[in-house]
């Protein structure tokens, strides 16, 4: 009797992990970005565990820079209501943003203030509350990322999104990574390994 109890509290466990709808997507969209592969090989530890993990590129959603009377005048562009869209479908969201002059970059900016905003008069934080955010950094700068990340995390939290306590941060990315995208140095993979365990252990949020 306990082994079918034990089955199938395994079962319940595995279903709501599959239910786990992760999106992620970086701050810098140039070509061979380390913090792309760094999505990349987070992607694909949190398959293994069952994760629907969905990457996107903001090259792939232009905006305008956003003001206020660009958005009096035309309203809320079509590409920002999509990134809406997809953030409002997750659960959690993936974040790796380079480190610009020990802050973010303006593509990322400029996205996080349109996610920001709300849709005809709707709430102007939807699409932040109840999700869980990480944060990753690779950069080629021995201080990891560390103070961007700092920069983003009040970002994040002052439009209502709940950032994880920990961080992802990989300094001298550039080699950090070996020819099957994992991470060279031991220690740091376990720590990406154990963030992303924790989220996978989470109940998504309705």
């Amino acid at each position: 009797m306990w082994k079918w109890i034990l089955l199938f509290g395994m079962g319940i466990t595995t279903a709501l992990q599959a239910e786990i709808k992760i999106l992620a997507f970086s701050g810098s969209t140039r070509e061979g970005s380390v913090n792309t592969k760094l999505l990349m090989h987070v992607a694909k530890m949190a398959r293994e565990q069952g994760a629907d993990f969905a990457i996107i590129n903001l090259k792939d959603f232009p905006l305008p820079f956003y003001d206020t009377d660009y958005e009096n005048t035309h309203g809320m562009p079509e590409n920002a209501k999509k990134l809406r869209a997809l953030m409002k479908g997750s659960q959690v969201v993936f974040i790796a943003s380079p480190q610009y002059n020990k802050s973010i970059s303006a593509v990322l900016k400029n996205a996080l203030d349109w996610l920001s905003r709300g849709e005809q008069g709707g709430p102007s934080r939807d699409a932040f509350k109840h999700k869980q955010f990480v944060l990753l950094c690779a950069t080629p700068s021995a201080d990891g990322g560390t103070p961007g990340l700092i920069h983003l995390r009040s970002i994040i939290e002052e439009i209502g999104g709940k950032v994880a306590m920990e961080d992802i941060s990989i300094p001298h990315a550039h080699a950090a990574f070996n020819s099957e995208g994992r991470l060279n140095d031991p220690q740091r993979e376990a720590t990406v390994q154990k963030i992303i365990t924790s989220i996978m252990k989470q109940q998504p949020t309705p």
